[in-house]
């Protein structure tokens, strides 16, 4: 069976790098693997989107262009910040910091300059900008249940009202 355009369950394993980088960025490649619902908006468009018609065991390398995965780079999303609003952090260019955006969501920035009075962060994904190569294997794929599919929330075999056929 293939993976559909929506409400496919799936889980991969994957090794993601810069394209044309050797330096592995991120991998779940030896843990558990990414479960996740075709069509929910839970994956970068551009990797989700390459993942249809996939299967099972299935693997591939797949690039995602920037636009496809964490967008462009905004330069209005570089912003100088007082430097009081940094107290008793040991600044150094290049350190990732979170702090809350103005409604009430993490938000992670990147310091990418300082002085004495203001320090110039990135609000930036770190990816953004960036073209991604993905090594993916689709370690299994299923159609979603009607409650996955409502929720966005892939069920993992829990044993409400007995549907998963643990006996009570």
């Amino acid at each position: 069976m293939a993976i559909k355009e929506e409400n496919s369950v799936v889980a991969i394993e994957y090794e993601l790098k810069e394209a044309g980088g050797s330096e592995v960025l991120d991998s779940n490649k030896g843990s558990a693997p990414l479960e996740f619902i075709i069509g929910k908006g839970q994956l970068i468009p551009g990797l989700e989107k390459q993942l249809v018609g996939m299967s099972a065991g299935e693997s591939a390398d797949i690039l995602v262009k920037a636009e496809e995965a964490y967008g462009l780079k905004d330069e209005e999303a570089i912003q100088e910040i007082p430097r009081d609003q940094f107290e008793g952090i040991d600044l150094e260019k290049g350190m990732s910091l979170y702090g809350q955006g103005q409604n009430g969501e993490t938000v992670q920035v990147t310091v990418v300059d300082f002085n004495d009075d203001t320090v110039k962060v990135d609000f930036n994904h770190p990816l953004a900008g960036k073209d991604l190569m993905f090594n993916v294997t689709v370690v299994s794929e299923r159609d979603a249940t009607e409650q996955e599919a409502a929720t966005g929330q892939v069920d993992n075999g829990g044993c409400e009202g007995g549907s998963c056929g643990c006996s009570h």
